[in-house]
């Protein structure tokens, strides 16, 4: 049996437009989406903003009906048995929110073990276990109002592990981290699948699904758009060459100019700090690289570099080729 079961899986929104004369309009966030994940598997659900991750997330912890299809998590229906299925998942979701700033730590997992039903003898044992496998040991009696955006997080996955969980559900847990933080964020999301968890994850940075996914699924526009692993969907670019070039000011009508280059797949563009990232996709590697200079005359322009694709190339070629 699969940890979790998505068959034509659909959310759609209503919402009235207009002043006057009010119209009802439907809005699909999730559509026709299946998948499936299997035990102890680490899965990654990737998409832009707006693509339907957090809604599909929603629909598999309870907290939202399907408008159509069918989901089961460890073998239970998401609405005829959602009651069940809450006492036996844990979810993450990025982000400050849903601790008592006031208590400390050991006290905030007290409160939650008894909202979660857990035994006193057992959340005894359990919070200090928990407090050490989460780093928090020698913080745990002083308030969370101290702690750093990190330790909270941290404190986060404690408070969700209190009930033991055979699947857990993080949505962007690393974001708003600093490198550090959230380096040990993901080493302990490495050691929870060690211990046979189960871990649907989301997230926007494509090297932490590529390092902590076994499987991965794309959805854009509601739709899921690739199933694979991180090595396969990296195969479906394998014949590009990326070139990175550090710029500071880049017009819409430079990059059109380099789309048109003949042996241009793609250009995206980052904004990075002080600069920006110019991503340009090419079979032909340093071999466009005059062409793409030619096109960035007078533009300042600071380190250049060829590399091998990676698995965010590999997703943008996926989502823009998806575009709506």
């Amino acid at each position: 049996m699969n940890a979790i079961e998505v068959q034509h899986l659909r959310r759609v929104y209503r919402t009235n437009i207009g002043v006057i004369r009010r119209k009802v309009k439907e809005v699909v966030a999730v559509e026709d989406i299946s998948f499936d994940v299997r035990p102890g598997e680490l899965f990654g659900l990737l998409g832009p903003n707006g693509a339907g991750k957090t809604t599909t997330v929603k629909m598999l912890t309870t907290l939202l009906i399907p408008t159509s299809g069918t989901a089961t998590i460890l073998g239970h229906d998401v609405v005829k048995d959602a009651q069940l299925i809450r006492s036996r998942i844990g979810f993450i979701f990025g982000g400050d929110r849903g601790l008592y700033w006031r208590l400390s730590g050991y006290d905030n997992l007290r409160y939650f073990s008894s909202l979660y039903h857990v035994e006193p003898e057992v959340s005894k044992k359990r919070i200090p276990y928990l407090l050490d496998l989460v780093g928090l040991a020698d913080r745990g009696q002083e308030k969370v109002e101290g702690y750093s955006r990190g330790m909270k997080q941290r404190l986060h996955v404690a408070r969700t592990l209190l009930h033991d969980p055979e699947l857990l559900f993080l949505d962007e847990p690393t974001i708003g981290l600093d490198p550090v933080g959230a380096r040990d964020l993901r080493l302990m999301v490495r050691n929870l699948q060690a211990e046979h968890k189960t871990i649907l994850l989301t997230t926007h940075y494509m090297f932490e699904a590529d390092a902590l996914c076994q499987r991965i699924a794309v959805v854009n526009h509601g739709k899921l758009i690739a199933l694979d692993t991180p090595e396969a969907l990296k195969q479906d670019v394998k014949d590009l060459s990326v070139i990175e070039l550090e710029v500071f000011g880049v017009s819409v009508d430079t990059i059109e100019a380099l789309r048109a280059l003949p042996h241009v797949t793609t250009v995206s563009i980052e904004d990075r700090d002080q600069t920006q990232a110019l991503l340009v996709h090419s079979p032909h590697g340093s071999e466009a690289l005059p062409d793409v200079m030619n096109c960035l005359n007078g533009i300042k322009i600071g380190k250049v570099v060829v590399r091998e694709p990676t698995l965010e190339d590999a997703y943008v070629r996926l989502v823009e080729g998806h575009a709506s």
